[in-house]
């Protein structure tokens, strides 16, 4: 999607057209006062008072009426400066312009307002030369929000927009709009029953539903299942720990403004944890290592908290609490390499048989120059950046640098997707840490009797999970393949005088194959349960009449195809193991 906020030529056009909006806002409810009309990264706002009025529908309709008119009128866009006095006193009378004003710095000299026609602005700029290059926009949605975000002041009208240079451009934008909309998969976890949220359970706490949780606990019995066959053992610990434990880490010092306030019972302090590495040291610590036993891979899908800011939050993409397909590989110096190849080929093959193509790697560094955020040690730092590169490059791996993207403890590599809607995020990740090791005093015992610090390589393939399964809802438009779909097959029978007892011996036998599937025997007309069938994106929905009782056939349909297909009951069921085990 566009990013109008960091796209020069739009970021200008779209500041215009938020001016537009407010003079003909100003037309129609003369007294109305305005905040702020900045472009973001979706377009652009402005927060407008119009004192007890309540924007609806039908306002924003006459909204658009009247820019359309003003733009056709192609006033030009003439900006003006002015001392700080002055436009104090041509501002008397707004507040929220005053409020600006004063909060200026003093060395403001001149302060810059832009008028076109009959109105006039506080602004910055720049803008475009006429008001008739922004008559291509749209008027998108609109809601309260407090002014200066605060929820103790006056609740504004803010209305959004967007604004292109031509026509054809606009109408491409809200047909992805209208798109992203669609696989939206807020929209798509209420429809399919996946996850609900409710803020008297709290925003960013979402619950699984039971066909979430179907979806939930496959995904973790596929991942945990690659793991063990790599070697990797899995653990259990705690979604809090003592901040004792966070202090140890360094998280308590470059973290804490992301972690919940603390909590104080019986004289100790506790957090919610927001990442699992300490845990894991603390297993690691648990018992004495030789450096025979080295790699130790352990692993957990793991509960972790966060203070996300509420206008951050989305769906089960961004949460408060989620959890992670976390893994922490302790491993030797001359481990490392073999051990960071062996991450990015599960990476590999995971994307590969999940189907998943378009993403990117990008190997997050230090900035050598930032000597707060980092831990201080330029050996142990252009050591590990170091062999992240030669890995990467002996594996033949594309990759970007991003510097100042690391940890505060070492390098990464970072998968970013690009899903079907917005914009892209980081999926998997694997980081290189020399630090919370010493930091934890863990050791081994080498071959010489003398004790080392093991390295520690952090990974997590699927990110979160939550995560994961918001980037797949939106890949797939809700249509999940049938590996993983909550209901893998539904099966009516045409009437149940006639066809519902052979019905129910498809449904036993599909069901000892441990497929998940439903019977649909509603006294419904078939092709209303049918279309049921399709809204809840079933893979295969089968009809049986008369023709497959007496054949001892299925008959099914392809989620999204309208052909129906006919074979042995006995082929059927080699059919959905084949695409099951292919994860189609």
């Amino acid at each position: 999607m566009i990013n109008f906020k960091e796209d020069e030529k739009l970021n200008k056009l779209n500041h215009s057209c938020a001016h537009m909006m407010a003079q003909a806002i100003k037309h129609l409810w003369p007294d109305a006062k305005f905040w702020v009309g900045p472009v973001v990264e979706t377009g652009f706002y402005y927060d407008v008072d119009l004192g007890e009025k309540v924007i609806t529908d039908a306002d924003i309709e006459a909204i658009t009426k009247e820019m359309k008119k003003i733009s056709k009128d192609g006033k030009r866009i003439v900006r003006h400066e002015i001392s700080k006095s002055e436009a104090l006193e041509q501002f008397k009378d707004d507040p929220y312009k005053l409020d600006l004003i004063e909060r200026m710095d003093e060395s403001e000299v001149t302060i810059s307002t832009y008028t076109q026609g009959d109105f006039t602005d506080l602004c910055r700029g720049p803008h475009v030369e006429t008001v008739k290059e922004c008559k291509n926009f749209k008027l998108i949605k609109f809601s309260g929000a407090y002014w200066k975000g605060d929820v103790n002041n006056k609740v504004l009208q803010r209305i959004y927009g967007v604004c292109f240079p031509t026509e054809e451009e606009l109408l491409n934008y809200l047909e992805e709009l209208e798109e992203a909309k669609n696989r939206d998969h807020r929209k798509l976890g209420r429809e399919l029953g996946i996850f609900t949220t409710n803020d008297l359970v709290g925003k960013g706490l979402p619950m699984y539903l039971p066909n979430g949780y179907i979806v939930w606990e496959t995904l973790e019995n596929y991942i945990k299942g690659k793991e063990r066959k790599l070697g990797y053992q899995h653990v259990l610990t705690p979604p809090l720990g003592n901040v004792e434990l966070y202090k140890t880490s360094g998280h308590w010092d470059h973290y804490q403004e992301n972690m919940f306030p603390k909590m104080e019972v019986e004289g100790e302090e506790f957090v919610l944890r927001p990442m699992n590495c300490p845990h894991h040291m603390m297993i690691y610590a648990d018992s004495i290592h030789s450096y025979r036993d080295l790699p130790i891979r352990i692993g957990e899908i793991a509960r972790d908290c966060r203070f996300e800011a509420s206008g951050a939050l989305k769906g089960i993409e961004r949460v408060r609490t989620f959890c992670q397909n976390d893994a922490h590989l302790f491993v030797t110096s001359e481990q490392i390499e073999s051990e960071f190849a062996s991450v990015v080929h599960l990476i590999l093959e995971v994307y590969k048989e999940l189907h998943i193509t378009n993403y990117h790697f990008e190997l997050s560094l230090r900035d050598p120059e930032d000597k707060v955020k980092y831990y201080p040690d330029d050996s142990m730092w252009n050591m590990a950046e170091n062999t992240l590169r030669s890995v990467l490059d002996e594996i033949g791996i594309t990759y970007v640098e991003k510097i100042g993207e690391a940890a505060f403890y070492g390098p990464k590599l970072d998968v970013q997707v690009r899903p079907a809607v917005g914009n892209e995020y980081t999926l998997s990740t694997c980081q290189l840490d020399f630090c919370l090791p010493m930091k934890f005093n863990l050791t081994y015992v080498d071959k010489d009797g003398s004790k080392k610090t093991p390295v520690v390589l952090h990974r997590a393939v699927f990110g979160s999970i939550d995560r994961f399964i918001a980037y797949y809802l939106e890949e797939t438009k809700g249509a999940l393949p049938t590996w993983l779909a909550p209901v893998q097959v539904n099966i009516l029978p045409v009437n149940n005088a006639y066809h519902l007892e052979y019905a129910k011996e498809v449904y036993e036998i599909l069901s000892k194959e441990n497929f998940r599937v439903e019977l649909d025997s509603r006294e419904e007309k078939v092709g209303y349960r049918m279309r049921e069938s399709v809204i809840r994106k079933i893979p295969f929905t089968l009809v049986l009449g008369q023709k497959e009782v007496d054949e001892k056939a299925i008959s099914y349909r392809l989620h999204g195809s309208d052909a129906t297909t006919t074979v042995s009951l006995e082929e059927f069921v080699a059919l959905i193991k084949d695409t099951i085990l292919n994860k189609k």
